[in-house]
């Protein structure tokens, strides 16, 4: 699938899980209906992706987890938070360079609307 399709799909995908939902609700739970959603829609969705780190020729699983891979090239990281922080950004940028996918999306569920808490990310590879 093209990706600039998938990332339609994402975006259209968290718009309508959040007007349905609304906020306040536990990361998980968007996670979970979105995921929903996008497999719907046809996409591949896995969640709670093992990342591993590679230091010298070792792999090490440090305990990181890609929320969501989207047809095996987009990254999603969902919050909930009252603010996003630049760590925020910076773990999804890291989390991009170290799958080597080019795209990821920051979903902030915390917001009334949600077209305010979607933030596109690339990684020029």
């Amino acid at each position: 699938m093209d990706i600039e399709k998938v990332a339609r799909e994402i975006v259209d995908s968290a718009v309508k899980a959040h007007r349905i939902l609304g906020p306040g609700l536990l990361e998980s739970a968007y996670q979970q209906c979105m995921a929903y959603e996008l497999r719907k829609r046809g996409c591949t969705v896995a969640c709670e992706v093992l990342l591993p780190v590679y230091y010298e020729d070792q792999e090490i699983d440090a305990g990181f987890r890609i929320d969501m891979l989207v047809e095996g090239c987009v990254v999603i990281e969902n919050k909930a938070v009252e603010a996003v922080l630049p760590v925020h950004e910076a773990r999804l940028l890291t989390y991009l360079k170290l799958k080597k996918c080019r795209l990821g999306f920051l979903l902030n569920w915390n917001v009334p609307l949600m077209k305010d808490g979607i933030k596109r990310m690339v990684n020029n590879l």
